[in-house]
């Protein structure tokens, strides 16, 4: 007899593989920390600040740098040179930019204005110009160095007449000449020195003849009647001194040594009514 087998399984459980069963949390959300919201734009802030501070000390490295070797703001005292730079006692005068490069490649020319050391025997009489207190001391050294104060030293500016090598000279009848020839000055005003001169050719007295040695300037300033240039510092024989003849001793004290020479002035900066260049006319240009 066959046994049969019942291929039935009653009673037992689901063959089929049961699915895993996948767990769905959603991520945690985390709260912003509040030091860190506060610390990230501090740290901006200190950034910006010490960028800040960088790019200033650059910019003050390279304006020292300029101001030392490039170029160089300078007050006008004195009327000296009205008409061309305006420029008096107790008021504003004219701010210019002085090129202190021409001279590092160069000598000073007839004609140019320039800013220059007065030398020792120029010096006799000056006295500074700066506060005994150190603070407003300190303060007006600061605004020197940018041009809003005169610097404390015989610090002066004229035009360049004669240079070495060369022979300066007025008399009444000729007016005032280089090497024998007589100057066209078209930057001298009557109206400013209050004399014409054609009528008075030397605008003070006759002078020279002075033979400017090498390496050596003769500077006179272009408001001629009231300007203490060459003229007022060279020596004279005193015979000569007698007939009211100057100038014609030795040329050393008259002259300006060409290593004075700070630079050339190249434009009027200050006051905006004033904006220009600062023109080099040659008087010998008629030689």
């Amino acid at each position: 007899m066959t046994e049969t087998t019942d291929s039935s399984h009653e009673g037992q459980p689901n063959s089929d593989p049961a699915e895993p069963e996948v767990a769905t949390s959603q991520p945690a959300t985390t709260e912003p920390n509040a030091d860190n919201a506060d610390d990230e734009p501090e740290g901006k802030k200190g950034a910006a600040l010490r960028e800040t501070v960088v790019l200033v000390a650059i910019a003050l490295v390279l304006y020292y740098v300029m101001l030392t070797f490039v170029a160089r703001p300078y007050l006008i005292p004195s009327e000296s040179m009205e008409p061309t730079l305006h420029g008096c006692s107790g008021c504003v005068g004219d701010r210019i930019m002085v090129d202190k490069l021409t001279y590092r490649f160069g000598s000073p020319q007839p004609g140019d204005v320039i800013v220059f050391k007065g030398p020792p025997s120029w010096n006799v009489g000056y006295k500074s110009i700066r506060s005994h207190d150190t603070a407003v001391r300190f303060a007006q050294n600061a605004l020197s160095f940018i041009g809003f104060v005169p610097p404390d030293e015989n610090d002066l500016v004229k035009r360049v007449i004669a240079v070495g090598g060369q022979t300066v000279q007025c008399r009444n009848n000729t007016g005032l000449t280089v090497d024998g020839a007589r100057l066209n000055e078209p930057y001298l005003n009557p109206a400013t020195m209050g004399v014409d001169p054609w009528v008075y050719p030397c605008l003070g007295p006759e002078f020279g003849p002075v033979h400017v040695p090498p390496g050596r300037l003769w500077v006179m300033g272009d408001n001629r009647t009231h300007s203490a240039d060459s003229r007022a510092h060279c020596t004279s024989i005193p015979a000569d001194a007698m007939k009211g003849l100057l100038c014609t001793g030795d040329p050393m004290a008259g002259t300006v040594p060409v290593g004075n020479a700070i630079g050339k002035a190249r434009f009027i900066v200050w006051p905006p009514s004033r904006w220009g260049a600062v023109r080099s006319v040659n008087p010998q240009q008629n030689h």
